[in-house]
This record gives structure tokens, C-alpha cells and sequence, in this order.
């Protein structure tokens, strides 16, 4: 486990959101993060959900626009991942609820890094 300080993702390389990290604690800016296979899988299935329903359907667009720059599948699973991840981390945290237009920025913005 590693200690790591937050300040609207202060210095946290959004990479270390990937869909393999859970929240375990927050006290005021520390984050306690730890990888999670199971949160991993589950993120996952929500990403296959959403390719599979069309909703929202910027999931597919920005899937099927990254696999054509030449992305393999896992790399583009990973890379939306962390958008749900930049969610899911939203809604631990600060118990806000989920932001569909946030996560479309984010996907539209991939493979930038997702940091809104």
C-alpha cells in the first residue's frame, strides 16, 4: 500500500487510477490505494456493458477511435478504465454522483490522461 496526497489529483499520476486500484481510506487529502482485482473485473464489466448497450455511446466511439490509432484491446479497455476509475474515484470521495459529462470529456479526451 502507498500513501498518496491528493489536491483535485494533485501530484498522483492518473495511472495509478487504472482499474486495478480501490480507495481503502481517505482522511482529508491522503488517499490509502491498493490494487483490487475484484474492483478491477467489475470496472471492466461496466465497460463491457457499455460497449455492448450503446450507453453511453461515447464508450464505443472513443473505443473504436483508439483501436483505430492503433491501441490494442486491453490498452483501450485500460485507458477507458481509468475514466470510470476518475468516477468512481469521485463518487468515494467527495460522494458526488456519477457525472456522465465529465466521463465523456474524459473518453473524448483519451489517450490523454483523464484529469477533470
Amino acid at each position: 500500500m502507498a500513501k498518496m496526497l491528493f489536491g483535485r489529483y494533485g501530484s498522483v499520476n492518473l495511472r495509478t487510477l487504472h482499474p486495478a486500484t480501490v480507495v481503502l481510506h481517505i482522511k482529508k487529502d491522503t488517499v490509502t490505494m491498493a490494487t483490487n482485482e475484484i474492483l478491477r473485473e467489475q470496472i471492466f464489466e461496466i465497460l463491457k456493458n457499455q460497449l455492448r448497450d450503446n450507453d453511453p455511446p461515447e464508450t464505443k466511439i472513443t473505443y473504436d477511435r483508439l483501436i483505430k490509432n492503433g491501441f490494442d484491446d486491453f490498452q483501450t479497455r485500460q485507458m477507458i478504465g481509468q475514466c470510470l476509475a476518475v468516477e468512481l474515484f469521485e463518487v468515494m470521495k467527495f460522494g458526488k454522483p456519477y457525472n456522465n459529462e465529465r466521463y465523456t470529456k474524459n473518453l473524448k479526451a483519451l489517450p490523454k490522461e483523464p484529469f477533470e
